[in-house]
């Protein structure tokens, strides 16, 4: 069972870990999506009891074997006990290592965020047949579809597949600020309803997503003005740095995908419309327009310049609202 779990199996094993797993580890850059699968996990194994619930903080990573012993616990009225670590670093090898080696069945779940790939921390847990290594990286398509369907059953709702292609094109970075914008959604659901598209623009078509869309459409046609207002908007609403660039990002790979069909003798119309998830109904002229403007070659030199700018948020001391924003009036620049 050590290693990395295969994703087919994910789902499987979030609900019900099996109990010769003593250790999972969540790594990837998605902290939002971290926190909601240790969540998941420690209420398949713990469910509402609190007695089988722990958290462990610094106590447990300076003696290393405190983490074995609250995981070898036996609740007072049976069950599995189930032990989150949160912000877990390579400082928590040790301690890993112990309760990976001690008895009982209890599950320590650990939330790596950023961990490396030749972390000390992940390669003892990989390594070891009760170690559980689960990567998290933002979910897109038909994947992230998937999961808002299956946020809103949780939730008590469901959405028409018109809305759920429009909230998943919508989602962003942020999974935690998805999570609660379903659950403002759902709050709004009429029972028994299923949710369409109109409900949820009604609900949720003001904000940092809409204007991000907005800002980067009105760059690929050229139109500085807009873009910029759009992007400011955007930023004073929420938006970050990153998240901007990597809209952008997703909004020109999308692009140089119906410029290929183009080259490949498609419409523009067609081409648009065979994207999925579908562009939403309003946007669908905007991104004619600006199909026509591109080719699939500038397109992906586009998507080249827009990876480099996120390295430069990353790894310079560049100011990021600066960087992002630069990136995307480029896109005006280069559209004209």
């Amino acid at each position: 069972m050590a290693g990395k779990l295969d994703p087919r199996r994910l789902a499987a094993f979030l609900q019900a870990p099996p109990e010769d797993c003593r250790l999972v580890l969540l790594v990837g850059d998605d902290e939002g999506l971290i926190a909601e699968r240790a969540a998941t996990l420690v209420r398949a194994v713990a469910g509402d009891d609190p007695l089988c619930r722990a958290e462990a903080g610094k106590e447990e990573m300076r003696d290393a074997g405190a983490l074995a012993a609250a995981a070898a616990a036996m609740p007072l009225m049976g069950g599995r006990v189930a032990v989150r670590v949160r912000d877990a670093r390579d400082a928590w090898a040790d301690a890993a290592r112990q309760a990976l080696a001690g008895p009982g069945p209890g599950l320590v779940v650990m939330e790596g965020a950023g961990l490396t790939a030749r972390s000390k921390l992940r390669t003892i847990v990989a390594d070891h047949p009760r170690g559980m290594v689960i990567e998290c990286y933002a979910e897109r398509g038909r994947d992230l579809a998937n999961s808002i369907a299956r946020i809103l059953g949780e939730l008590g709702a469901a959405a028409e597949p018109e809305a759920l292609d429009w909230l998943t094109e919508r989602a962003g970075e942020d999974r935690l600020a998805l999570r609660r914008a379903l659950e403002v959604l759902a709050l709004h659901a009429e029972p028994g309803a299923r949710i369409t598209v109109e409900d949820a623009m009604a609900v949720l078509g003001e904000g940092s997503l809409l204007d991000l869309d907005e800002a980067l459409l009105a760059a690929t046609m050229g139109e500085a003005g807009a873009a910029d207002r759009a992007i400011a908007r955007a930023m004073a609403e929420g938006a970050n740095p990153i998240q901007v660039i990597r809209a952008a990002l997703r909004h020109v790979q999308r692009l140089h995908q119906a410029a290929l069909a183009v080259a490949g003798g498609a419409s523009p119309g067609d081409a648009i419309g065979a994207l999925r998830p579908p562009v939403f109904w309003k946007a669908k002229p905007g991104m004619e327009r600006a199909l026509r403007k591109w080719n699939a070659a500038r397109l992906e030199a586009l998507g080249a310049a827009l990876l480099r700018a996120e390295r430069q948020c990353k790894t310079t001391a560049l100011p990021a609202e600066t960087v992002a924003r630069q990136a995307v009036l480029g896109i005006t620049r280069a559209a004209r």
